[in-house]
């Protein structure tokens, strides 16, 4: 049988769009990527002269064979274009922060399963190789229980950029809706439900408009989830560092998938995705100490499975569920900091 084609519009063609959607939605069978969003610029026709090209989200959201659409826009526009999709009868993957909110990320839920589409949130980096790397070492009892945990998603850019959404105040702006939801979404698929957030949210940066660190403790009865992150931090290497009971794990370093993307190379090939040497963690135990190779990263399996729940009905891997437990944590993360107390989950 033909394989069934599921038609994908873009509302944003920033870097989400060009560097992360395009490539991955050009290259796996069953995907046709038919029109994108762009207020004035034509750079998705210059990926691909088939894209169609729409000067607004009510032309692209007005073609009927168009099936669903990832919105890759400001944070604050999420809620409104997720509603605006959904009573169109599209499907929706949304970049995160899903929603500046939990209220609005039910709200959208409640849609969703009332039209029956699929909304999900884009947590690609459950795909990462570090992540998978962990994720493994803790699920094969390397280092025995997890007593602590922190992960680090941190970035330098000492002076704050001022031509960017992502450095303008205002609602849904700001790292723990940039870089949080990606440590928390990880945290939580490793440990589950927390029973406590407590969090430091600061603007530490001159002249920033957003608050650029935060440090949210994760409350667990038997063990320490912290999760951390900055925009000035020079030597931006400590990724991960995790103790159990029989050992402990530390790695440096980022996914590659990111940097090689920006580099106009499709993902494909048995290597893609392949971490070089120095940024392999070490393990250190009784059993073993040295380096451990990490586990290939790839976001196909993200959008395979949005494919599979569209046609063939399938669970879809990131759950309402999943997405309004991390929701509700960055809600809680700046009620904490407010009230500069700890909050019950």
């Amino acid at each position: 049988m033909p394989t069934k084609i599921v038609n994908v519009g873009l509302i944003g063609f920033g870097l989400s769009g060009r560097y992360f959607h395009a490539p991955f939605l050009s290259v796996i069978d069953g995907f046709r990527l038919k029109g994108v969003v762009e207020r004035s610029k034509n750079d998705a026709q210059q990926f691909d002269p088939a894209i169609e090209n729409h000067r607004s989200i009510e032309s692209l959201l007005d073609d009927k064979e168009i099936d669903v659409v990832f919105i890759c826009t400001p944070n604050e526009t999420h809620y409104e274009y997720a509603l605006k999709a959904l009573n169109k009868g599209k499907h929706i993957v949304i970049e995160k922060p899903f929603t500046t909110n939990e209220a609005e990320a039910a709200e959208i839920f409640d849609l969703a399963k009332k039209k029956g589409l699929l909304a999900t949130a884009y947590q690609n980096r459950r795909w990462d190789s570090d992540f998978l790397t962990v994720q493994k070492i803790i699920a094969e009892g390397k280092i025995g229980r997890v007593v602590e945990f922190e992960s680090r998603y941190d970035r330098y850019r000492p002076v704050p950029v001022k031509n960017t959404w992502k450095e303008q105040g205002g609602v849904g702006a700001g790292n723990v809706f940039n870089l949080g939801p990606h440590l928390i979404d990880q945290a939580l698929v490793l440990f589950g439900t927390p029973e406590s957030v407590t969090a430091v949210v600061k603007t530490v940066r001159d002249n920033s408009d957003i608050d650029d660190y935060f440090s949210i403790q994760l409350g667990y009865p038997d063990k320490c989830v912290t999760l951390k992150s900055s925009l000035s931090i020079y030597y931006n290497h400590p990724r991960y560092l995790i103790h159990g009971t029989t050992g402990s794990f530390i790695k440096g370093g980022l996914d590659v998938q990111e940097e090689t993307l920006r580099l106009n190379q499709l993902p494909v090939g048995d290597n893609w995705g392949l971490e070089p040497e120095d940024r392999w963690g070490t393990l250190y135990s009784d059993a073993y100490t040295g380096i451990v190779k990490s586990e290939l990263g790839n976001y196909t399996p993200f959008y395979q499975n949005v494919y599979d729940v569209i046609v063939k009905g399938a669970e879809p891997a990131v759950k309402p569920d999943e997405i309004l437990r991390t929701t509700r944590v960055i809600d809680l993360a700046f009620k904490s900091e407010q009230e500069q107390a700890l909050q019950k989950f």
